[in-house]
């Protein structure tokens, strides 16, 4: 679970305006996120299969997001994937 802070932090990086939290890059930014401190937690912990199957569905749900980014607005996909350091 992330904090406070670092949700904030995580959001600037992304933001189309000030309270921006429900845009696309928005969302695969915070998932992105929570998806590397699962995968941190789950390298200690290799039998929390509760947690893996969650993992598994942030990752669909980031990958159903950039999908759609794809389709409606390829210039700010393509800038999201390399912010974020993804591979397309």
């Amino acid at each position: 679970m992330l904090s406070k802070r670092v949700k904030e932090n995580e959001l600037k990086k992304a933001q189309r305006h000030d309270s921006d939290t429900g845009s696309p890059e928005a969302q695969v930014t915070l998932l992105t996120r929570k998806i590397e401190e699962l995968s941190k937690h789950l390298r200690k912990n290799k039998k929390d299969f509760h947690s893996r199957r969650g993992l598994l569905q942030m990752v669909a749900d980031r990958r159903k997001h950039l999908g759609y980014m794809q389709r409606k607005n390829y210039d700010s996909y393509l800038d999201i994937i390399k912010k974020l350091g993804l591979k397309r």
